[in-house]
């Protein structure tokens, strides 16, 4: 009968399971010497000391079993992009340890220390609509109470409201913490998901007069092309700050109106063609989209 211990029969999977082991136990010695996990994580992902995928298996083993952090998973209401305010903020709570893990729209999942101003320019911006996790600690004692007020006021700042701090937030033994430096990944790297290169958002203005079903099916054949080309890219598209998952769902008839903006991103390694890709959905948004409609059922426009 299979068990738990099943996987671990062959020698592979035996020394990745022994060499995850032997990582937790460095974290969890970092973590007790006043390290932030997100600090430590990225140091390591940047230094391939760790992989992608044993990162959301160390927050749950050391930061929510071992440590007991508190934590509430939050929608984010608003796309959100200018973290000054939380990184100030948040670095005169010394009586806390703050974690936040963001799940990005394309699949990207960032371990952000709010007092490290690095972490924030990795992540870029929070999108509306996706899944946040903050983890919390009071540093003194166990005390759940002011763990979940800090959750709070982290979720409320995020949402863009002015917060009353509780004075317990601060330690007045500890001076702020000097948040220690992720070190430089390769230029292709981003996140913690790892070297997944992301774009600005480039934005095409709607020309037509509505961006009815002939620009979305003429959007759906431009981005099947790019991808056939850039298989191992990825592009995500926006909205009035959402991320639009399903261009059916949102570009019905008198939704997407002329000079509306309609935006997209790229993400992946070795980004290519983005300034024909920009180019071709313009197109696809104005009067003239009928051109990339005739292609044979099956076919795959050849674009790029």
């Amino acid at each position: 009968m299979e068990t738990t211990y099943y996987s671990l029969a062959s020698k592979n999977n035996f020394n990745k399971a022994l060499r995850h082991f032997f990582s937790v136990n460095e974290i969890v010695d970092e973590v007790e010497s006043d390290k932030n996990l997100a600090d430590v994580i990225n140091n390591m992902l940047a230094s391939d000391e760790l992989t992608n995928e044993q990162v959301l298996p160390v927050v749950g083993a050391v930061i929510r079993d071992k440590f007991n952090y508190s934590y509430d998973s939050y929608s984010i209401p608003a796309t959100i992009s200018d973290f000054s305010k939380i990184t100030e903020e948040t670095a005169k709570w010394t009586a806390l340890d703050i974690i936040l893990v963001y799940y990005s729209p394309i699949g990207d999942i960032f371990l952000i220390n709010p007092k490290n101003p690095l972490h924030w320019e990795k992540a870029r911006e929070l999108a509306a609509d996706q899944l946040l996790v903050i983890y919390v600690k009071y540093l003194k004692e166990e005390n759940n109470k002011i763990e979940k007020e800090a959750i709070i006021a982290v979720e409320e700042m995020i949402a863009g409201k002015d917060v009353f701090i509780n004075k317990e937030f601060i330690d007045a033994t500890k001076v702020a913490r000097t948040v220690q430096p992720v070190q430089k990944a390769p230029e292709s790297q981003a996140g913690i998901s790892g070297s997944r290169n992301v774009t600005e958002k480039y934005a095409v203005v709607v020309s037509n007069e509505l961006f009815h079903n002939g620009n979305v099916e003429a959007w759906k054949k431009i981005i099947e092309s790019y991808k056939a080309k850039y298989p191992h890219l990825d592009v995500s598209i926006f909205f009035k700050g959402e991320v639009i998952n399903d261009i059916n769902s949102l570009f019905k008839w008198g939704k997407v109106k002329h000079a509306d903006s309609i935006f997209f991103q790229i993400a992946g390694d070795d980004i290519k063609g983005v300034s024909k890709l920009k180019k071709y959905l313009y197109e696809g948004a104005s009067p003239r989209f009928e051109q990339f409609l005739k292609v044979g059922i099956g076919k795959v426009l050849n674009l790029f």
